[in-house]
């Protein structure tokens, strides 16, 4: 019996922000650190890597600037901000352009804020009592942080009650454990520093973060034809 959780009615198409596109490439990309001048290498890479969404996140130094230029930039990513704690915050990132919020916790101002201007929303919980909350109020999925302290098991356990509720993830997802997290029914994954790295971007490394990008997405895509396939004929008639 699937669930009937109450929750703020949302568009399938958010401000920017497809959600339909998002499932069918299911990966975001958390940028955090990068400066003006390593930007453009950056996004080049991830975009021919694979990626198509993107977050900067706000404690990233002068990180509305960023979010702005990506935006002008490349204008077929869909960049969002990330580490988003306030309303005022959000409100600060929709005006430079993000098409979508993320961050590590549930703010019921940032909730009300993005549900009102049909903006995506990712907060993130861990507990099953802060992914239902964050879900209930409008949340385009649940960002599961961090990840890696859990397991793909714990996700697992999760969609047993939780089965209509999107899980995304994050924290210690690669390669060799990608498989593993979306057999246990997330919805999405996300990379970050562990190829995004200060580093590495800073030294303008941008053909190693392709490359690793690619290997990210090519596991993604190699298991998630597989889970689709099955998907479609569990409910064929």
């Amino acid at each position: 019996m699937t669930n009937s959780l109450q929750r703020p009615t949302s568009k399938s198409f958010m401000a920017g922000f497809n959600i339909a596109f998002f499932e069918k490439e299911p990966v975001l990309g958390i940028i955090r650190g990068v400066d003006e001048n390593s930007l453009p290498g950056v996004l080049h890479a991830a975009y021919s890597g694979g990626l198509r969404f993107l977050e900067i996140t706000l404690n990233t130094p002068d990180a509305l600037l960023l979010i702005k230029k990506a935006v002008l930039l490349f204008p077929d990513f869909c960049i969002g901000a990330g580490t988003v704690l306030s309303r005022e915050s959000a409100q600060q990132a929709m005006d430079v352009g993000a098409q979508f919020i993320v961050a590590p916790n549930l703010n019921e101002q940032v909730a009300g804020f993005c549900v009102k201007r049909s903006m995506a929303y990712f907060p993130g919980a861990l507990t099953p009592t802060e992914i239902e909350k964050a879900w209930s109020m409008g949340a385009t999925m649940v960002k599961v942080f961090p990840a890696s302290q859990m397991g793909p098991d714990y996700i697992k356990l999760l969609k047993g009650p939780f089965d209509q509720i999107k899980l995304m993830p994050v924290g210690g997802i690669g390669p060799n454990n990608i498989p593993d997290y979306f057999t246990a029914g997330a919805s999405a994954v996300a990379l970050g520093g562990s190829i995004f790295s200060a580093n590495r971007m800073a030294n303008r490394e941008f053909s190693t973060i392709q490359k690793e990008i690619a290997e990210f997405m090519v596991a993604v895509n190699k298991i998630y034809s597989k889970i689709s396939v099955v998907d479609i004929a569990n409910h064929s008639i």
